[in-house]
């Protein structure tokens, strides 16, 4: 092998509704709005970004379906298992499943289970304080 993959460095969800999924992101998340291009949207939080393409999009490559709601994520928060529920309600969100141990790439976690405006499923999880 030639190389090594390291890190994600973005992921791009298709949005029907952009502005809605940058809002939910901001408010629920605390992830930062960025514009880029000139006119296209993303969310920033650690490292890594959100990039919102609208469904449809002319010249922007996308996955093979042009599908809102077609992904899962799992974000890592240092908040406890219980601040993140408490954030989720505190936010209006449905929790759909959780809390429930999991098994992350560091080991095992905490997760909670929500949803996008998009419908996309959203887990956010916590590891164990060192």
């Amino acid at each position: 092998m030639s190389f090594a993959i390291e890190r994600i460095d973005h992921v791009v969800l298709n949005c029907r509704d952009v502005d809605a999924v940058a809002d939910w992101y901001v408010r629920v998340l605390g992830m930062r709005l960025e514009v880029f291009s000139g006119d296209r949207l993303a969310l920033r939080f650690g490292d890594q970004k959100l990039n919102l393409r609208p469904t449809g999009a002319p010249d922007w490559h996308t996955a093979a379906a042009d599908a809102p709601g077609s992904v899962d994520l799992c974000f890592i928060t240092a908040a406890s298992p219980d601040d993140v529920a408490a954030g989720l309600r505190a936010a209006g969100v449905a929790i759909t499943e959780g809390p429930v141990p999991k098994n992350g790439a560091l080991g095992p976690m905490t997760s909670y289970y929500c949803r996008d405006p998009e419908g996309n499923l959203v887990e956010i999880a916590s590891y164990p304080a060192p």
